[in-house]
């Protein structure tokens, strides 16, 4: 290492020990919390590889050290780490990120990058303030006031430049009441861009929102077996806050201006539950009007509706069965030009015979449709699909005084297929996949044997793609406290495209991991590939590629001082 890089490393770590960075942490813990603990770990990674495609896709020999050193005060961490490979440093040291969330009784605070529950058509994501709840056996409350995102002003020269946005700003509160089987809460989020929070350059290209959300959640269960379920919100949402007033009162007018660029918009679902001895079934609604949105939320998929229903029950306490079916339609707004369609369906069925052998099979379909928008659907490129896959999996175990056996079998058929009247079969494609699996424990030796083989085609317009593949692998640990952990494998593999190609690998693997005193870790693995194409009518055939692979690893772990609570004493 040059004494450049030791410069930099050192003036890296002066800088973060000045810069006082602290995470997160629940002050009702810091009284359990040990005073002081420092720990870390360093090791090396060193791996040789060879090809005799050569070395452009990437160096012969790779070497990295690394260190990571933890200072942990009263629970409060602050981890460094230095990344050394091939005359490539990383320094990384914490960053300032502050949140404490303290309790008292029934009391919760808030203070910096802090999440609160609340319904996800209101608000999903964190907010950097401060905040106060309340939660008893069945009334709760909550309320906050913090920034929801960062500025950013970008460089209009740089090329990489990330997209400006402006910082934004929310207040929210909620209250419920009720219990887990009947209950009601109620919420609120007021957000908003701060105009002068980005350079002026950008505000005539980037409009400033604002929003306020109002959303009501509840459950109601009227019988033991039937429970009802309603998520709902409506947003009005400025999509330019410059835009003119207009001439329009709502219940909101202190808080919030209805302007000519507002949007009024409602997303919600609801929910039958229905718990019968053996059955249990459910049916949902969900509807998202077009463009609505919500200044707490991440991005959330609109104009749409979808309706899903989901049944299980078992026969005889021997057979399970299980389906699904749902259907989505978009363009709710009718302003598409087209509407999309799609249904999704399963059914799933296991069982077991006897205490050996057990049995799985199941069916998935998708069917997407396209029907008339403002346009009306050309019958020659209507989109009509159907996917469907059938699977089923036996398997058989035994377990005996020296040896346990375990056998799988696993088929699946999958085809996808236009159903388009005058489609010509390009994008159909079909695909068989069979796999046996066979695991022995020798118990004499403590010694695991897995034989695998798989088979996959695929079948689409005037192609054809087969692989097959097999394995052997053993696995095995010694020593008193089975700190050394030994495993190898050999694996063939053939891959035919038709009139195209046909190709052989044949690899072999093998790791080593030993554990000294629980803080020396010692690894190594080795890998050994040779392939090639095998097609006898090319001019050159044959197994005249090699990849070769070889690792060794090294990792100590220590701590440097442990000031631990008497109560952690002995842990």
């Amino acid at each position: 290492m040059s004494h450049r890089l030791i410069r930099k490393v050192i003036a890296a770590i002066v800088f973060a020990l000045l810069s006082q960075p602290m995470f997160a942490q629940n002050i009702s813990e810091i009284a359990k919390s040990d005073p002081l603990i420092i720990s870390g770990a360093v090791g090396t990674q060193n791996t040789y590889r060879y090809s005799s495609h050569g070395n452009g896709y990437g160096s012969p020999l790779s070497n990295v050290i690394y260190a990571n050193l933890n200072i942990c005060l009263y629970g409060f961490n602050m981890p460094f780490s230095l990344y050394y490979s091939n005359d490539n440093l990383n320094f990384n040291y914490p960053q300032i990120s502050f949140n404490f969330s303290p309790t008292y009784k029934n009391w919760t605070g808030y203070f910096g990058q802090s999440t609160m529950s609340m319904s996800n058509y209101v608000m999903n994501m964190s907010f950097n303030g401060v905040g106060l709840e309340y939660s008893s056996k069945k009334f709760r409350a909550g309320i906050f006031y913090g920034r929801l995102r960062n500025a950013i002003n970008a460089d209009p020269n740089d090329p990489y430049a990330r997209t400006p946005q402006y910082k934004r700003m929310g207040w929210g509160f909620k209250a419920g009441y009720g219990s887990g089987k009947n209950y009601i809460d109620l919420y609120m989020l007021y957000a908003y861009d701060s105009q002068n929070s980005i350079d002026e350059q950008w505000r005539q290209q980037i409009n400033p929102q604002e929003n306020i959300v109002v959303g009501i959640k509840g459950c109601v269960t009227p019988f033991k077996w039937l429970s009802l379920t309603a998520n709902a919100a409506t947003s009005i949402f400025n999509t330019d806050v410059r835009a003119p007033k207009a001439p329009v009162k709502t219940d909101f007018d202190k808080v919030f201006d209805v302007k000519y660029s507002s949007l009024m918009r409602f997303a919600g679902d609801i929910n039958a539950n229905i718990i019968l001895k053996g059955l249990n079934a459910s049916i949902s609604y969900r509807m998202v009007q077009p463009n609505y949105t919500s200044l707490g939320t991440y991005y959330m998929s609109n104009n749409y509706h979808s309706l899903g229903i989901s049944v299980s029950t078992s026969l005889f306490n021997k057979v399970s069965l299980s389906g699904i079916f749902s259907a989505q339609a978009d363009n709710l707004s009718k302003e598409q030009l087209y509407t999309t369609c799609g249904y999704v369906y399963a059914a799933n069925a296991s069982t077991r015979i006897g205490k050996h052998f057990s049995i799985m099979a199941g069916y998935n379909g998708y069917l997407q449709t396209q029907r008339d928008g403002t346009c009306v659907v050309n019958d020659t490129t209507r989109v009509h699909r159907i996917m469907s896959s059938y699977s089923i999996t036996p398997a058989y175990n035994l377990d005996t005084e020296h040896l346990g056996h375990n056998i799988s079998l696993s088929a699946n058929l999958t085809k996808n297929k236009d159903l388009n009247k005058f489609a010509t079969g390009v994008g159909d494609v079909k695909t068989t996949a069979l796999g046996l699996s066979y695991n022995i424990d020798v118990k004499p030796i403590e010694t695991d044997f897995t034989l695998t083989y798989s088979r996959q085609q695929s079948i689409g317009y005037n192609s054809k793609y087969t692989s097959d593949v097999a394995s052997l692998g053993t696995s095995r640990s010694f020593l008193k406290e089975n700190n050394l952990n030994l495993s190898a494998s050999v694996s063939l593999s053939y891959n035919e495209v038709e009139r195209q190609s046909k190709s052989l690998s044949l690899g072999a693997d093998f790791s080593a991991s030993y554990t000294l005193k629980k803080v020396h870790m010692f690894s190594a693995s080795a890998s050994f590939n040779k392939y090639g194409d095998v097609n006898i009518t090319q001019t050159r055939s044959g197994l005249d590629c090699t990849d070769i692979s070889v690792s060794l690893n090294y990792t100590y772990t220590f701590t440097l001082l442990a000031i631990k609570n008497k109560a952690n004493k002995g842990k």
